[in-house]
């Protein structure tokens, strides 16, 4: 029994989503199948999802929105009349969208509520073009999934006792359910979505749910490779890989899996098919539980995610001083300021951010001046621009002198190294670059090890 979720770049246009169609009408195991919003048709095309924050955009200055409105029911009026399916469903999307500009007034909740759409109005015209090709397909929505979610815009987590209710989906009796990815349904009936690219957890969430025996997950790429593609030309592909690894890598920027999704599969071991809605024949990359370590390979991957500050200080004895740490934190929560990494030595301290946290306020200057008052170190820096790079691989903790060729490829071509941190399983290393080194740190780690 096999979930699959299709992206956005599998169901961009009809001509997609014949083939999506294809590949569930060929494979009988495919039971369920979780969808994205359109995606982009070409370089210059919008993405639906993207068209949907524009009209919220639009309501909130109001600036008027029958243009954009406009605009995004074409983009779906399009694939309904290339797939010759009841165009009734335009009127429904139309009012859908109308009744929720007239009558939600909460900013952020009218948000969720609109970007909800771009999936949900996929799902049902997908359902619809499945039944014309003989296919008993039912359009399931996430309340009737039964996926209760936190009432927390932009940020859904499950409620866990969610998986009871959506075990009964094995109960449905049609071929093919067609469900929504990207939201769930607050207790209180609000439409609240996951992070962005929330479909990959919708998915995870009912492959787990459902105990599915295998979770397939068709994008526009068969395998996952041990580099950016768009830095190294022909990157070696990765064929398994461990649910602990791709955390690591997705963690750090490999859009092909939303590092969130992992989670529900890990807990019930349901391993990860990576395929490609454009050669579905490909058995692509796989992500288990464990897999066998080839030792001339002790690195799988490298990715580098941008967009990270660095708060340093410096203070003698600091490691004599009990709390200081937790004093710290204390700033960093007051302020609701996660960090990502805190390398330590005896008299110094460092915290890594996401930048994006900062933004549009001046809540860095106020935190720097709080550390200040309450700490008093000797010194304090701050660092922004700053890339981390990951170096992954289970291999690695196997063999000596990994580091030495990190560090000495790094070296070679003048990539300075801000701080470094390694977990104590040693299958995962961080550093910290300045992200203009970005690229060629890739790219030397890449010729390194492969």
């Amino acid at each position: 029994m096999k979930v699959a979720k299709f992206g956005g770049s599998s169901l961009s246009n009809a001509a997609q989503i014949q083939k999506v169609s294809a590949i569930v009408k060929n494979d009988k195991d495919i039971k369920t199948i979780i969808v994205s919003a359109p995606g982009k048709r070409h370089d210059e095309d919008i993405k639906v999802t993207d068209m949907l924050i524009s009209l919220w955009q639009s309501k909130v200055s109001n600036i008027g929105t029958e243009d954009i409105l406009s605009d995004i029911l074409k983009r779906y009026a399009s694939i309904i009349e290339d797939l010759s399916i009841d165009h009734s469903l335009i009127d429904d999307f139309e009012s859908i969208l109308r009744n929720y500009l007239e009558t939600i007034h909460d900013q952020a909740l009218l948000l969720d509520a609109l970007k909800s759409r771009g999936e949900d109005f996929n799902a049902r015209l997908i359902s619809n073009y499945l039944n014309t090709l003989g296919i008993h397909a039912k359009y399931v929505s996430p309340k009737e999934a039964g996926i209760t979610v936190t009432d927390t815009p932009a940020n859904a987590r499950l409620i866990p006792e969610s998986y009871d209710e959506i075990n009964k989906l094995k109960d449905y009796t049609e071929d093919v359910l067609v469900i929504p990815g990207f939201y769930g349904i607050a207790e209180n009936g609000n439409i609240v979505t996951f992070a962005r690219g929330g479909s990959d957890i919708t998915g995870a969430i009912i492959a787990r749910g459902i105990k599915a025996d295998i979770y397939e997950n068709y994008t526009d790429e068969s395998h996952i490779y041990a580099a950016h593609p768009g830095i190294i030309d022909d990157p070696y592909k990765i064929e398994e890989i461990t649910y602990r690894e791709m955390r690591e890598l997705a963690y750090a920027g490999f859009g092909i899996f939303h590092d969130e999704a992992l989670e529900p599969l890990y807990q019930e071991k349901i391993p990860v098919m990576i395929r490609n809605t454009n050669a579905p024949h490909i058995e692509g990359t796989k992500i288990v539980p464990e897999r066998t370590l080839d030792p001339n390979v002790p690195v799988i991957g490298f990715s580098c995610d941008e967009g990270f500050t660095s708060i340093s200080l410096h203070k003698y004895l600091l490691n004599k001083e009990i709390g200081f740490t937790r004093r710290i934190l204390q700033i960093l929560e007051d302020y609701r300021i996660s960090y990502e990494h805190m390398p330590s030595g005896i008299d110094d301290i460092s915290i890594i951010m996401r930048s994006s946290q900062f933004d549009n306020n001046d809540s860095l200057d106020k935190i720097i001046e709080e550390i200040n008052t309450q700490l008093q170190p000797e010194w304090i820096e701050v660092e922004e621009d700053l890339s981390l790079l990951f170096i992954v691989g289970l291999g690695m903790a196997r063999q000596v002198g990994t580091v030495s060729r990190v560090t000495g490829a790094l070296a070679e071509e003048k990539v300075n190294i801000r701080m470094m941190n390694q977990g104590s399983t040693e299958y995962s290393m961080m550093f910290a670059i300045k992200t203009e080194d970005h690229v060629p740190a890739i790219k030397a780690l890449f010729k390194q090890f492969f």
